[in-house]
């Protein structure tokens, strides 16, 4: 396990990221979803790292990354994860992003075709609205310090109600992942998601593709996923019983999955 390390983006802004596995093995590089860090793998993590290099990073807005003041676009993000991939020399990696992550991994795609091998895109949206509700959040969050009404609206987006209502570890984990995002950060974040319509652009993608939905999931519907899989020639579907987060609710599921796409030549 390492420590984190940074790197400092086109317009000045610091990044975290994390390597875990052995230096030999094929990269696969996570993309955290909205109001959470790269932590959000950790119980994942080592097991994807029996087969690959793992790199993780917080995209900016959340953990150790910078929060710089105003609207962030899929187009910036994009560009984060490619200079990330070049400030290593890492010329092709797997790429594994859900929901904003997942954003992140089609414009990659679609922008960035020959830094992608394999692409998974989990409980992700190519357009999600209507912006007057992610203009509200946004002004919500310029009035408060408070992310306590946030995270509490998250927890019941991302898990079911038997988890939270068992007071898991692992939803305390999230649950704080979301308390220590900055308003300025998830505000930018919100803005990204409200402006980026990716629905027709998806289709160019040519890297072979797995999308993952949640069967219940509220946030992004299993029929986004299911519309995703449609417009991606030759792209693989798969459905798990969750909510938001199955690598946390249904992980062996998940890491299965993942491992077989990947792994199958």
């Amino acid at each position: 396990m390492e420590a984190l390390s940074f790197f400092t983006a086109g317009d000045g802004a610091r990044i975290a990221y994390r390597f875990d596995g052995r230096e030999d093995a094929p990269v696969l590089m996570l993309s955290n979803s909205i109001a959470t860090t790269l932590h959000m793998w950790d119980g994942v993590t080592p097991d994807l790292a029996e087969h690959f290099r793992v790199l993780r990073y917080d995209t900016r807005g959340h953990g150790a990354s910078d929060a710089p003041a105003g609207a962030y676009s899929i187009d910036r993000l994009g560009r984060d994860a490619i200079e990330l991939l070049d400030a290593l020399e890492l010329e092709r990696v797997h790429f594994l992003g859900l929901s904003l992550g997942g954003f992140i991994g089609q414009w990659l795609g679609i922008h960035a075709p020959e830094r992608i091998d394999r692409l998974i895109l989990s409980n992700t949206s190519s357009h999600l609205g209507p912006p007057e509700l992610f203009d509200q959040r946004i002004a919500e969050l310029a009035r408060t310090d408070d992310m306590s009404a946030m995270a509490e609206m998250f927890m019941s987006n991302w898990f079911p109600a038997r988890m939270i209502e068992a007071r898991l570890p692992v939803v305390d984990a999230f649950r704080t992942m979301v308390l220590s995002t900055t308003p300025q950060g998830l505000a930018g974040s919100f803005a990204a998601v409200r402006d980026a319509d990716l629905r027709r652009p998806v289709a160019l993608i040519t890297a072979p593709t797995l999308v993952i939905a949640g069967e219940y999931d509220t946030v992004t519907a299993a029929s986004h996923g299911e519309a995703i899989a449609a417009a991606i020639p030759g792209a693989h579907y798969l459905s798990l019983p969750t909510v938001h987060m199955p690598n946390v609710e249904s992980a062996p599921a998940f890491v299965g999955a993942v491992r077989e796409f990947l792994l199958d030549r």
